[in-house]
């Protein structure tokens, strides 16, 4: 199964240029802890910003929000696989590279989406279940 059936389609983006405040701002209004950093039409990747890049690059090393821009605190390049590369792959990438989360491109490297930790242990959970209930039907029929 292709990571693009599983990834999230609708993903918050900001600019490069955007102060670490509104992007903070953006993730509060649609209760994200992530914004992929994009430029050009259509949107290309460059760079990821999570919550945690606002705490540790900026607030923490008492950078003002107001003046400090993404591009600054934004992990670059960013981690990316086709929409076609099977989940397996996806989940591997990540690992070697130590992150929860990939960015999802297709053709052209145009952004489709993010497929995150969460949603790898929400397809393995629905796999799980599906081979439960499978061995459930499959149980022998034994009276006691």
């Amino acid at each position: 199964m292709s990571v693009g059936r599983f990834c999230t389609r609708v993903v918050a983006t900001a600019s490069p240029d955007e102060t670490v405040r509104a992007a903070s701002e953006r993730m509060a209004e649609f209760d994200v802890g992530t914004l992929v950093v994009v430029e050009g039409q259509p949107e290309k990747p460059m760079g990821i910003v999570t919550d945690r890049d606002v705490t540790i690059r900026c607030l923490a090393t008492g950078n003002n929000p107001d003046e400090m821009h993404l591009r600054e605190i934004m992990s670059s390049p960013v981690h990316s696989v086709d929409e076609n590369t099977p989940t397996e792959e996806a989940i591997t990438r990540m690992a070697g590279a130590g992150v929860r989360r990939i960015v999802v491109t297709g053709p052209d490297g145009v952004l489709m989406g993010l497929f995150s930790l969460d949603d790898a242990l929400d397809l393995m959970v629905e796999e799980v279940t599906t081979i439960g209930r499978l061995l459930e039907k499959q149980a022998p029929k034994i009276a006691i």
